[in-house]
C-alpha cells in the first residue's frame, strides 16, 4: 500500500502558451487603440495640399495690376475675417487673400492698418468675429492638433512675447511643438513620459545648425539676442517640413548677418514646396523675397501684383490709401 506522504508533489501548471499569445495580442490591440485616439482627425481635417483662404467678397474694390503667374492649387485662403481690435472697432474687415504652395505673399502696409491684427487671427491670438479660414481646403481654428497634422507654422512678430516662454530653457522652448508626441514621449497607454534627454540632444543639433549663440541648451530663452531669439524660433518651427508658414516681421531690428540667415530660411521653405504669408513693414524685404504682394489699407486688401512686376511708386500710393 502506498503511503500518501511517498507520492511526489502534484507539478505545478505553467500558463499554456496559447493564454501567452493571447495576452500579447491583447497588448498589440491596445497599443494600436492607443495611437488612433491620440492621432485620431475630426472629419474633414486633413487635405492632401496646404491651402490658406482667408475669403469673401471685400467691401473695397480690389486693384490687380495684372494676372498673377499660373500656379498650383492655392494653399492658404482667408475667407472675409472681420477681426476686432481692442478697442472693439473693426480692424479687418472685409478680405480675400489666397496663398499657393511654393509661394512667398507679402503683405504691405503702413502699420495700423490691421496687419498685425489679421496674423494674430490667423495664429489664434486673437477671435474672428466672422468669416472663415481654410488650409488645405479645410476649416482652420488654429487649434494644436490642427497646426501640427497640417504642418502649420508661424514666426510671430517679437518671438520673445509671443513665440517662447522666457524663463524656460532653450531646449524646453523648441520642444513645445513636439514634446508630447512620439518619439519624443512615450505613448498614452505607457504614460506619455517625455524623453528629456532626447530632446536636450535635438536641441543641441538645431543650436548648431541654426547658429544659435547661446551658453548652452539649458540656457533660459530670455538670455538670448533677439537674432538667436528668430533662429531658436526658426528651428523649431521649420522642424518636419513645414508647408505653411506665417510670418511677421521676421527681421526687425535684426544684424546683416542674422537678416541673411533667416531670409535664406525662407526662401528655402519656399523653394521646397510650402506656402509662405509674409507680413512686413519693410518694402525692400518684401520686394527681396516675395513671389507675390498684396496691400493692406483700413483693414482690407487693396492691391495684388506679382513682384516681379511690382512698381515701388504704385505700392506707395495703394498703401497711402489712394
Amino acid at each position: 500500500m502506498t503511503n500518501y506522504y511517498d507520492l511526489p508533489p502534484p507539478e505545478k501548471k505553467r500558463p499554456s502558451l496559447w493564454w501567452a499569445i493571447m495576452l500579447l495580442l491583447l497588448l498589440f490591440l491596445l497599443a494600436l487603440w492607443a495611437t488612433w485616439w491620440s492621432l485620431r482627425l475630426q472629419p474633414g481635417e486633413l487635405g492632401q495640399e496646404p491651402v490658406l483662404t482667408a475669403a469673401s467678397l471685400p467691401a473695397a474694390p480690389l486693384v490687380r495690376a495684372e494676372p498673377p503667374p499660373p500656379v498650383t492649387e492655392p494653399l492658404p485662403q482667408v475667407p472675409a475675417v472681420p477681426v476686432e481690435t481692442a478697442a472693439a472697432e473693426p480692424a479687418v474687415q472685409a478680405l480675400d487673400l489666397s496663398v499657393h504652395a511654393g509661394e512667398i505673399v507679402g503683405v504691405a502696409g503702413v502699420s495700423g492698418n490691421g496687419q498685425r491684427e489679421l496674423m494674430e487671427a490667423l495664429v489664434g491670438q486673437r477671435t474672428r468675429a466672422a468669416g472663415e479660414v481654410r488650409v488645405s481646403a479645410q476649416p482652420f481654428a488654429a487649434t494644436r492638433r490642427q497646426f501640427r497634422r497640417l504642418k502649420v507654422r508661424a514666426l510671430p512678430e517679437e518671438p520673445l512675447r509671443n513665440a517662447c516662454v522666457g524663463e524656460l530653457s532653450v531646449a524646453q522652448n523648441m520642444a513645445l511643438r513636439s514634446f508630447d508626441e512620439p518619439p519624443w514621449a512615450s505613448p498614452p497607454w505607457r504614460g506619455g513620459w517625455v524623453r528629456w534627454a532626447a530632446l536636450r540632444e535635438r536641441a543641441r543639433a538645431w543650436i548648431a545648425e541654426y547658429g544659435v549663440k547661446t551658453r548652452g541648451e539649458g540656457a533660459a530663452m530670455r538670455t538670448l539676442s533677439g537674432g538667436n531669439v528668430q533662429r531658436a524660433v526658426l528651428a523649431r518651427e521649420l522642424a518636419g517640413e513645414a508647408e505653411l508658414l506665417l510670418v511677421s516681421n521676421p527681421v526687425f531690428g535684426l544684424d546683416f548677418a542674422a537678416v541673411a540667415e533667416i531670409h535664406g530660411r525662407l526662401r528655402a521653405a519656399r523653394d521646397r514646396g510650402a506656402a509662405v504669408l509674409l507680413v512686413s513693414e519693410d518694402l525692400d524685404e518684401l520686394l527681396a523675397l516675395a513671389d507675390r504682394i498684396v496691400v493692406m489699407s483700413g483693414g482690407r486688401i487693396v492691391f495684388d501684383t506679382p513682384a516681379a512686376s511690382a512698381d515701388r511708386q504704385q505700392l506707395g500710393h495703394h498703401m497711402g490709401g489712394h
